[in-house]
């Protein structure tokens, strides 16, 4: 089942709820934190499965996975039923003087040069997020050598400290260069953690818990901030909002791959030899989770200095009005 038109409608709704910059906002910080509550779910739903099921064979190892696939899929068909059944679909009631009603061609948001800027922080933030949950596990396995359950507890803790953070983040009454600071930091925090992950040695492994937790700031700041900034370029121009969201997706997910693919291709190799006294050593998967996401959360702090983020005052007649 592709999820990948859901997930666009769901992007594209959340501007046509509110034209208010701060709600916007505050629904995106939402949307991160349910996200979240997804990633953890699955969690609890291995947990359950490992916790019934004794597994000794292969065959048993593999109907453990097989249901967490099946009660997974079903959980989330649940879900997907009732938004569908029980979801409103929100119109605004808007001027008629506006634009948001005239047809906005493709080709209007490239002479944007708003446009690019966007495109490209959503995408070098998603490859931050995207590349270092895929090298998270190996690299706390691999590299670090700590048990078999920090491959979980790791990504638990990352997963809760940015829940809470996107719980904080809807208290905060957001401007264009409230989105850039608290972006730049989140960047910034990822910058660290990443200098951290390259040099942390097997030795000192327990810090990895302390460098999740920052993980986990970092990356809401970047997600909730890279996808509100989005909602300022699209503005008022609710007909173009699904190319954009859909374009910036096409180019996360292509560039995503590109990525892995690279990383994956030099996965036999090391830069330095491993020695036998478990100090710091520079495999692939520590580059990938640690100087990767480092060095596009720099890029991406660059780009986002020179943008203009000026979200137009929304008027009492653009109020969000549910029918």
């Amino acid at each position: 089942m592709d999820l990948q038109p859901y997930l666009l409608a769901n992007w594209s709704m959340l501007n046509c709820i509110t034209l208010n910059s701060t709600s916007r906002v505050v629904l995106a910080s939402c949307r991160n934190a349910f996200n979240m509550v997804a990633n953890l779910s699955l969690y609890a739903v291995a947990f359950i499965v490992f916790g019934v099921t004794i597994a000794s064979t292969h065959a048993d190892i593999e109907n453990q996975y097989r249901w967490i696939a099946y009660l997974s899929i079903f959980i989330g068909c649940c879900f997907v039923g009732i938004f569908h059944l029980g979801t409103k679909e929100p119109r605004l009631k808007v001027s008629l003087q506006g634009n948001n009603r005239s047809r906005i061609s493709w080709t209007y948001w490239f002479k944007r040069v708003l446009y690019y800027q966007v495109a490209l922080v959503y995408v070098l933030t998603r490859l931050v997020v995207n590349v270092s949950q895929a090298y998270l596990a190996f690299y706390v396995i691999d590299d670090l050598r700590m048990a078999q359950s920090a491959k979980a507890l790791v990504p638990a803790i990352i997963y809760i400290s940015s829940f809470l953070v996107s719980i904080i983040l809807q208290e905060i009454s957001w401007t264009g260069q409230c989105l850039k600071a608290c972006y730049s930091a989140g960047a910034i925090v990822w910058i660290f953690c990443g200098a951290g992950i390259l040099f942390l040695p097997g030795s000192m492994s327990a810090l990895m818990y302390i460098i999740s937790v920052s993980i986990g700031i970092a990356n809401a700041l970047m997600m909730v901030t890279g996808v509100s900034m989005q909602s300022v370029l699209i503005d008022r121009d609710l007909n173009g909002c699904a190319f954009v969201c859909g374009s910036l997706s096409f180019m996360d997910k292509i560039s995503c791959g590109l990525a892995l693919f690279v990383l994956q291709s030099y996965q036999s190799t090391r830069v330095i030899q491993e020695n036998h006294s478990n100090d710091v050593y520079f495999s692939v998967t520590r580059f990938g989770l640690g100087f990767v996401p480092a060095f596009c959360s720099l890029i991406s702090v660059i780009v986002t200095y020179t943008m203009k983020l000026q979200p137009a005052p929304c008027k009492p007649l653009m109020e969000p009005l549910l029918v």
